[in-house]
């Protein structure tokens, strides 16, 4: 049986990356994220892996892509105005097909903000923050186990598609402690990466790069990149749904709103409510294909984020005009409650005319 452990979020991440071979580790200070590369920075060496405290977040990165792109398990981290600074050369890991995990402990914004936790990243995330057609793997997780597991997947899945994957956390689950299992890692069984820059060693070079000047070639070289994507579509959804067979309201949410939510829902379900929950666990892909099997014309969803509504858009797509689609969020770092969310799902004036039919 998997050893249980109680550790804080950051740290859950950090030790999960030395775990999955995770040997380059390059960042640069910024709260509420900075246990990670703390962590890293001692633990590093233990495993004769490499820390470095980068003068820059755009050196931070740039770093990664050159670990990377020599066949180093490479990973960065940071909090929201940071990876802003990131996303140039997150596109051209993109583009040159390198893999990489990315981690955004999310605070309050825009601009500096605040440093408590937040999800107005998600466009960023998921829209391709940077220039150029191109897409990240962006998991949510909401809970350490969550945080442990799926940041080992991480390493898993970049390697597997050569494509950058992003943990998407927040400040509160960064910063939280709770117990979780350091279930082993499991080596995949992925090809070798010949495509690295190793030395020639006899062999014709390899040539890493994001520059296709000729006619043609960059369209082909999208082409490749967007069959990924599809790939990714068809095989890497993940999302977890409690009650929504009979459910006339479907709550959805994700990351640590989820969690908030999923507190507001069990208490309506025991007092008779038809409501649901859906969380998505994929951010890209997105479970579009999921949301649109429960749409109906009886049916309603509403999104819970912290955010002044982001998911809610491809929420929207994803019923495609079959449900209405409502939203409640708080911005700038502001928490809401389980009992705020009871309220305003249960009495609230805003969603009384959907809390009317949820009753059985």
């Amino acid at each position: 049986m998997s050893k249980k452990l109680f550790m804080r979020g950051n740290e859950v991440i950090a030790e999960a990356a030395i775990n999955a071979g995770c040997r380059f580790y390059a960042g640069y200070p910024i709260t509420p994220q900075n246990e990670i590369p703390e962590y890293m920075s001692w633990r590093m060496p233990d495993v004769g892996g490499v820390f470095i405290q980068a003068e820059s977040e755009l050196a931070a990165i740039n770093m990664v892509y050159g670990a990377s792109a020599a066949g180093a398990r490479a990973m960065t981290s940071s909090s929201s105005p940071g990876i802003s600074l990131k996303q140039e050369t997150i596109s051209y890991l993109a583009g040159a097909e390198l893999p990489a995990v990315i981690v955004n402990m999310q605070r309050g914004g825009p601009g500096l903000g605040n440093i408590s936790g937040s999800q107005a990243d998600y466009f960023q995330a998921v829209k391709g923050g940077g220039h150029g057609d191109y897409k990240l793997l962006v998991y949510a997780p909401y809970n350490l186990q969550e945080l442990w597991d799926l940041t080992m997947l991480a390493f898993d899945k970049a390697d597997e598609y050569r494509n950058p994957v992003m943990i998407l956390g927040d400040g509160i689950l960064g910063q939280m402690m709770e117990p979780f299992y350091q279930t082993p890692y499991v080596k995949p069984g992925l090809p070798e990466k010949s495509w690295a820059l190793t030395g020639c060693k006899g062999r014709v070079p390899n040539v890493i790069k994001s520059l296709y000047m000729g006619e043609g070639e960059l369209e082909f070289r999208n082409s490749i990149l967007q069959e990924k994507y599809k790939k990714m579509r068809d095989k890497e959804v993940r999302f977890e749904a409690i009650g929504v067979e009979d459910a006339e309201l479907i709550v959805v949410a994700f990351g640590i709103a989820a969690r908030i939510a999923l507190s507001a829902v069990k208490r309506l379900r025991k007092e008779g409510f038809k409501i649901g929950f859906f969380r998505p666990v994929t951010l890209f892909p997105f479970p579009e294909k999921e949301l649109a099997s429960l749409a109906n014309a009886d049916r309603r969803f509403i999104t819970i984020e912290l955010n002044a509504g982001q998911m809610v858009e491809d929420v929207r797509l994803a019923v495609n005009g079959k449900s209405e689609v409502l939203f409640y969020g708080r911005t700038g770092g502001a928490i809401m409650t389980p009992e705020e969310i009871y309220e305003e799902l249960s009495a609230s004036p805003r969603f009384q005319a959907g809390a009317a039919v949820l009753k059985s």
